[in-house]
């Protein structure tokens, strides 16, 4: 099993709304950055990720399944871009804001903090070992 973060604005889309849709889950549709859409290409249903909320809340909200691998990306046109499905598993018990990663040493190398403008990121075991036990303190 990998992890992942899945970043999304949450008045575009928001934790609330990957609860709503249920455990089919939803595309994560959208991404035009070539990057992202390799990282999902590499994904593998029953791979966890982190729910983010990007833009003002800046924090980690809940953990979510990939439930569906990478296919064509039904808001593409051209044929470019795919997407995996994602459903909510569980929100953490707290979330974790960015400034909490930041000030976390073992999480200096994150891909939040390095590459922090990627809609769809790889997470390493230990960071995610880390962050869930952050989101309990």
């Amino acid at each position: 099993m990998r992890y992942w973060l899945f970043k999304s604005e949450p008045n575009t889309w928001s934790w609330e709304d990957q609860v709503k849709a249920g455990e089919s889950g939803q595309e994560w549709d959208g991404v035009r950055n070539y990057m992202a859409r390799n990282q999902m290409r590499e994904m593998a249903v029953g791979d966890k990720g982190f729910f983010y909320h990007s833009v003002n809340a800046k924090e980690i909200v809940g953990i979510v399944t990939v439930v569906a691998t990478a296919h064509p990306d039904s808001t593409d046109d051209s044929g470019t871009w795919e997407c995996v499905d994602i459903a909510a598993e569980a929100p953490l018990a707290k979330p974790v804001t960015l400034a909490d990663v930041k000030a976390e040493p073992s999480l200096a190398q994150m891909a939040l903090i390095k590459n922090s403008r990627l809609s769809v990121q790889p997470v390493t075991e230990d960071e995610w070992k880390t962050v869930i036990a952050m989101s309990k303190r």
